[in-house]
């Protein structure tokens, strides 16, 4: 497209490249919110969604664990499935981030802000 003008043909692909990248990442910051992880504890009593932003979706509590003697308990396995599903969103994140980064020939260890 741009041989004959040498460094502002390599500029002009780069400046392609980067329009590129800008979109898709854009398309992935949309994705992100729709991309649903679960974490659970207490073998499945206590179980929270969200995004792969961390955005906590929704909260599901078996109700055989509500005693009120055990109030302590039922906040530590709340607490320990909201952290569950938090990692796994920031895991979940990560991932995708790596196939886009690979996908525009970047290291995939790159990183890059979201």
């Amino acid at each position: 497209m741009l041989k004959g003008l040498g460094a502002l043909g390599d500029m002009a692909g780069m400046m392609k490249k980067a329009q590129e990248m800008q979109g898709k990442m854009a398309q992935l910051q949309d994705d992100m919110h729709n991309i649903i992880v679960e974490g659970v504890s207490g073998a499945g009593l206590v179980k929270a969604t969200c995004t792969a932003k961390g955005e906590l979706k929704t909260l599901d509590i078996d109700p055989s664990i509500f005693n009120g003697d055990e109030k302590e308990v039922v906040e530590d396995l709340i607490l320990a499935a909201i952290k569950d599903a938090q990692s796994k969103a920031t895991e979940r994140a990560q991932q995708e981030m790596a196939k886009l980064t690979e996908g525009m020939g970047l290291p995939a260890d790159m990183k890059l802000p979201f």
